[in-house]
């Protein structure tokens, strides 16, 4: 028979909760331990990352921007239609070389022909009456000339007469009233001829005033007839300068409406008829960001890129206006052209704004505005960890930007972009 021992299940189970409690302690242990641990530092690929090391020399500050080759001002000519006229035929196609007498269309205009013969008319009816109304002058003034040399001649007998009446007069011969009736004849002879001599002159400068008036009037009608005539040239459409011809009609938006410029289109007045450009003579215009733009001043050096060859610059203008958050900025090109530049030809350009002796630099990161502080992961010197540091920076350029505090010459950073990593302040390089 088993006998009962009580105080042995007892002690098994005290012995089972107080191993429990030990178990708890461990494990609650444990769990604040590992809560204490840090986080272990993310795993970046040392292949995948970008980086450079700080430098000490000189920086200079560039902008970069895309474009396009254009025709400069001076290099454009547009043919514009004089009159109201219809294309009658085409000779030259876009694309060709021309000269400056090349005829590039044909137009008519039957009513610029009519109003041509008119001018025409107009001009010989005013030439015969500018004959007329001077023979009709000279003759009334040889009329008056007639009377004025009567008159004179009256004149001078009279004048004579008084003179022999009066030493007459003083040998006692004649009468004073017989004297003095030769004189006062002279007298009135004498007024008589000044007043004709007076019309004849009055005459002949109105003579001349009406003559003026009429070859005004012809030369109203010889402008009118050269201008007639010039419209009349113009309808033979010439480039007006050697180049090539680059577009028919007026300016376009798309290859439709260039086709639908042909023979049979009316064109009105001061329509542009074709464009030719003179080769060789392009200019840059480069789409610069507007935060960039603002330290770019005229005269500035500049290199444009045209995938074929770079060639230097220099600013010319900087257009006040932003559009679509750029500014355009006119570069003019300084050295020879290399082959395949022809206009719309896509290019980069690059404008040297600033130039610093002796800075810090490193490489321009993937997130580093200028004058500003950004963080940046810095290699440590083992090579196979990071450090995330503070870093204030001056003055970028297109790949390059100045250190002003948080680097020294000989670090090494990181550039890529490591906005993953903004939960560490460090990584690890495998």
């Amino acid at each position: 028979m088993d006998i009962a021992r009580p105080d042995i299940k007892r002690k098994k189970v005290r012995r089972q909760i107080i191993t429990g409690i030990i178990a708890l302690v461990v494990v609650a242990a444990a769990a604040a331990a590992v809560m204490r641990l840090k986080p272990a530092a993310p795993t970046v690929d040392a292949n995948t990352i970008w980086s450079d090391t700080v430098k000490r020399g000189p920086l200079v500050v560039q902008v970069r921007g895309l474009g396009t080759l254009v025709p400069s001002e001076e290099s454009i000519r547009l043919v514009p239609a004089q009159t109201e006229s219809t294309v009658v035929r085409i000779r030259v196609l876009p694309g060709t070389r021309v000269k400056a007498d090349t005829v590039i269309m044909e137009l008519a205009d039957p009513q610029l022909d009519q109003e041509l013969l008119n001018a025409e008319l107009q001009l010989k009816s005013d030439q015969v009456a500018y004959h007329n109304l001077q023979a009709q002058l000279q003759s009334a003034l040889m009329d008056k000339k007639v009377a004025a040399a009567t008159v004179s001649s009256n004149y001078q007998q009279a004048q004579m007469q008084a003179q022999i009446d009066k030493q007459r007069y003083e040998l006692g011969v004649i009468s004073g009233i017989d004297y003095n009736k030769s004189k006062t004849t002279a007298d009135a002879l004498t007024t008589q001829n000044r007043i004709s001599e007076e019309q004849i002159d009055i005459n002949e400068k109105a003579i001349k005033t009406q003559l003026d008036v009429q070859e005004a009037k012809i030369e109203q009608d010889k402008a009118l007839l050269q201008l007639k005539q010039s419209q009349k040239a113009a309808l033979q459409v010439r480039a007006g300068i050697d180049g090539v011809l680059t577009s028919l009609g007026p300016p376009v938006t798309s290859t439709s409406d260039q086709s639908s410029f042909g023979v049979g289109t009316h064109v009105a007045p001061g329509t542009t008829l074709a464009t030719v450009v003179v080769p060789n003579q392009l200019k840059a215009q480069l789409k610069i960001a507007e935060t960039q733009a603002h330290d770019i001043l005229l005269d500035q050096p500049a290199e444009i890129d045209t995938h074929n060859g770079v060639v230097p610059g220099h600013v010319t203008r900087i257009d006040p206006a932003v559009v679509n958050g750029t500014r355009t900025v006119d570069v003019k090109l300084d050295g020879p052209l290399p082959p395949g530049a022809v206009p719309q030809l896509s290019v980069d350009g690059t404008i040297d704004q600033q130039r610093l002796s002796d800075v810090l630099y490193v490489g321009r990161p993937a997130f580093g505005n200028p004058d500003s502080t950004i963080s940046l992961f810095r290699i440590d010197p083992d090579g196979k960890t990071a450090t995330r540091v503070q870093v204030k920076v001056g003055k970028a350029s297109v790949d390059k930007i100045q250190v002003l505090d948080g680097l020294k010459e000989g670090d090494r950073v990181i550039l890529s972009d490591m906005s993953r990593y903004d939960a560490t302040d460090k990584v690890r390089l495998e």
